[in-house]
């Protein structure tokens, strides 16, 4: 038997990089999917990162949704000139209302498609044009492209979007589902800040064993909801654009009144009485005071229909706050955009808002499932979907092994 070289030290390193870096590749992300049964929808949210400069009506077209969902999804004002051409800036954050449907046994939205250009390719397309809300492996089953380096120019393919449904509520109180990107700078405490929740609850909806998260990971974010995608904090246009609902601030009271866009209606006045839709009047008494009011109660075959409530309360309401609209964007404040989310802090008035590391429920720990009688939804029935990350460079791996066998031949 022919004498071998003793392998060197050199070698055995080469070795355990060529390990280290054929792995690298399975580094993957996670996304909370949720399992179902039935062919029902429901609203959802998408967390979109804007890859580019784009029109209002241009981002509407990327998911094909109405451009005034997206505007008042983000609390942007409806009203400014020439809204929905307006240009929004590279790496704005927005909001973007979908419908999650039942597809292949999973929640997902199927409903966006995209016209391929010259110089797509899977993972420009999932990775930058959609910010990473989907993978290209995804994109590539849902259309059955069997090589990913070919694609037609002008090809229509499907996009597979994250969404969750969770019965439409979370804690047994109405809620919608924001699926949301994990950047590099986030933490699961500034998460729960930012979308006034906690940890805990984080972890139950996302079926989450720790607090660890990375760039990538896709998150289901639930948000106080009125079942009209109206998140607390925004507004929402209905009944053909003639009614404009909002939620909030600091209450989840449905206000709806007639909508700025509102051109031909039909009439918005409550039976045997003066009032409109909004108004309300007050009349103090010895008794507490006698509160009247004219609410929206749906939009069926072109006709809104009003409802008029007469109730006894200990004391006359306020006057109606709104959510604070804001000019469309013109820019992305650095801070805002990359720098840590902040964490919770008493209010002016004193209110503490929930804590993102107190368990909210007894018998409730991070990481553990709640006790048998906890509220509905704050639990999930999330699986882990894991889908691939950008691997390690093949030209450098080849080095390496190139390398390799030039050290075995000496």
């Amino acid at each position: 038997m022919p004498d071998q070289k003793p392998i060197s030290h050199n070698t055995l390193c080469l070795l355990l990089l060529l390990s280290i870096f054929a792995n690298v590749g399975l580094v993957s992300s996670k996304s909370t999917i949720e399992p179902c049964s039935n062919s029902d929808s429901c609203n959802a949210l998408l967390g979109y990162t804007l890859y580019t400069d784009l029109k209002v009506s241009e981002v509407a077209s990327l998911f094909q949704v109405d451009p005034i969902a997206i505007l008042t999804a983000n609390a942007i004002d409806i009203s400014y000139p020439d809204v929905e051409n307006h240009i929004l800036p590279s790496q704005l954050f927005v909001k973007i209302p979908i419908a999650c449907s039942c597809v292949d046994g999973i929640r997902k939205s199927v409903s966006t498609k995209y016209k391929t250009r010259p110089s797509d390719t899977l993972s420009s397309i999932a990775d930058s044009i959609y910010s990473g809300l989907v993978s290209a492996d995804q994109i590539g089953e849902a259309n059955s492209v069997t090589d990913p380096s070919v694609l037609d120019v002008g090809q229509t393919l499907v996009v597979p979007l994250p969404c969750t449904c969770f019965n439409g509520t979370d804690n047994a109180l109405p809620a919608i589902y924001l699926s949301y990107v994990v950047r590099p700078v986030d933490t699961l405490t500034g998460i729960a800040a930012r979308y006034l929740t906690t940890i805990t609850d984080l972890m139950n909806v996302n079926a989450m064993g720790g607090t660890a998260i990375k760039a990538g990971d896709i998150l289901a974010v639930p948000l106080p909801d009125h079942g009209l995608i109206v998140p607390n904090g925004s507004y929402a246009i209905t009944a053909s654009h003639c009614v404009q609902c909002s939620c909030g601030p600091g209450n989840l009271k449905l206000y709806c009144m007639p909508s700025s866009l509102a051109v031909s209606c039909s009439s918005m006045q409550c039976r045997n009485s003066n009032l409109m839709l909004g108004n309300t009047t007050v009349q103090q008494t010895s008794g507490g005071c006698n509160v009247t009011s004219c609410s929206y109660g749906g939009y069926v075959n072109g006709s809104i229909i009003t409802s008029l409530s007469t109730s006894l309360q200990p004391r006359c309401p306020g006057g109606q706050k709104f959510p604070t609209l804001i000019d469309p964007p013109t820019s992305v404040v650095r801070d805002s955009m990359f720098a840590p989310s902040p964490s919770p802090q008493s209010d002016s008035a004193g209110t503490t808002p929930k804590s993102s590391v107190v368990p909210t429920k007894a018998g409730s720990l991070p990481g553990l499932p709640p006790a048998a009688n906890s509220p509905i939804g704050s639990t999930s029935h999330a699986c882990s979907l894991r889908k691939s990350l950008a691997t390690f460079p093949r030209a450098l791996v080849m080095l390496l092994f190139v390398k390799f066998l030039m050290s075995m031949s000496l």
